[in-house]
């Protein structure tokens, strides 16, 4: 039996007619348009749980989208991975080699990826960044960089601008992340789609198969953590926080999280955090988008206490169940939880304990809270608004280029 593919319509319940047809009308001069998005992995991460939906979402609307995932050895991705840190302020030894690897794997993308035969190309990060370099347009091409550039390493930065130049428009998540490039810039903060098994709906009995099956205990509050393992989540200040906040009440921690294909120092960050495992500390790896849901749901209270994100869409998954949020005082997340409203933002391994003490103790908060952060992803973080976006700059760019069809060959 073939599933249902979320269409359009089906957010009329959560947005409204009027809405959905303003999307619709926005989509009918773009009918046929034939784009495509490439990125550097299928799962693990906020681009790929993006890109998973949206690619489906725009083809209901009938645009063409196809997503392509680029391929590379070990070393390529473990100096993308140095890249991907020095974009968010780290130290870098950009050598020629590592120069020279990360070109030729593109090169070789490139060769094996056919790009001349859409109308529209989508670059996700810096990964598949010099694609551009080895086509002749056929109609604009868009780096879409999901990282926080608050602070990037500027040896890394000056020699990735004349690639980004290339481009026809650049979108980041916040404009705080604007860069002095030549390339129009736009800000588009990712969203969610609420009919995945991640976020969809679930019965008590299901919660409960899933947590039970992976041996999860729930007869004291849950305080979870969902993530990749990423340094920049900072996994280890989260089981430091908890250790001082049980020291006030009983609760159980679980960290969850994956490994994403590109991300080679993920395995082993997460490694190293098994030896902080005890009875109330449960620490897993697992690709199982209904054990988020639960969790998600069964939880008092949700962390996100990254020290970099460029947005953090497993806070707005969290917000979504009307579950509060204790999330880092950085980069997207502060775009989501308004301090004291709908969920709190923490700055330290203290703040962070002292508000898990707050919200367990305190039911009524916790439930104000969780309803107030739920009408925030309504309202600002669904799928719809980012395909909106997506759909006013494709009509911009339709007094540039013409955008209609390919002829078939």
């Amino acid at each position: 039996m073939v599933g249902k593919i979320v269409q359009l319509e089906d957010y009329e319940k959560l947005i409204g007619g009027e809405a959905v047809e303003r999307i619709r009308k926005k989509a009918r001069p773009l009918q046929g348009l034939h784009l495509v998005n490439v990125n550097s992995t299928y799962y693990g991460g906020g681009v790929a749980e993006l890109l998973s939906s949206l690619s489906l979402l725009m083809n209901s609307v009938g645009i063409k989208t196809g997503w392509g995932v680029i391929q590379g050895a070990p070393d390529f991705f473990s100096i993308t991975k140095k890249m991907h840190n020095a974009l968010q302020g780290e130290e870098i030894n950009l050598s020629n080699r590592k120069r020279e690897i990360y070109e030729e794997v593109i090169w070789e993308n490139a060769v094996r990826n056919h790009l001349e035969n859409h109308n529209m190309v989508i670059i996700h990060d810096p990964q598949p960044l010099p694609m551009i370099k080895h086509y002749k347009k056929n109609g604009p091409w868009i780096w879409r960089c999901h990282i926080d550039l608050t602070n990037p390493n500027k040896e890394l930065w000056n020699y990735l601008v004349p690639t980004v130049e290339k481009y026809d428009a650049v979108i980041f998540s916040l404009k705080e992340y604007a860069q002095n490039i030549k390339t129009p810039q736009l800000f588009f903060m990712p969203a969610i789609d609420p009919f995945k098994i991640k976020t969809r709906e679930m019965s008590e009995e299901e919660i409960k198969e899933r947590l039970d099956h992976y041996g999860i205990p729930t007869d004291l509050p849950l305080v979870v953590q969902i993530s990749r393992f990423d340094r920049w989540k900072d996994p280890q200040g989260v089981i430091e926080a908890f250790k001082l906040a049980r020291k006030e009440v009983d609760c159980t921690l679980v960290l969850l999280g994956n490994v994403a294909t590109d991300d080679p120092e993920g395995s082993d960050l997460f490694e190293s955090l098994l030896d902080c495992r005890e009875e109330r500390i449960i620490i897993l790896s697992h690709q199982d988008s209904a054990l988020v849901n639960a969790l998600q749901r069964r939880a008092a209270v949700v962390v996100q206490k990254s020290i970099r994100e460029g947005f953090g869409l497993t806070v707005t998954e969290a917000m979504w169940k009307g579950t509060p949020v204790i999330g880092g005082n950085i980069g997207g997340i502060r775009y989501q939880i308004e301090d004291g409203v709908n969920g709190f933002l923490v700055s330290s391994v203290e703040e962070t304990a002292g508000r898990i003490v707050r919200l367990i103790k305190d039911q009524k908060l916790r439930e104000e809270m969780g309803r107030k952060a739920k009408e925030t992803v309504r309202k600002k973080f669904l799928l719809n608004r980012y395909l909106e976006e997506y759909l006013d700059l494709f009509g911009a760019f339709e007094t540039i280029y013409r955008l209609t069809a390919l002829p078939k060959v």
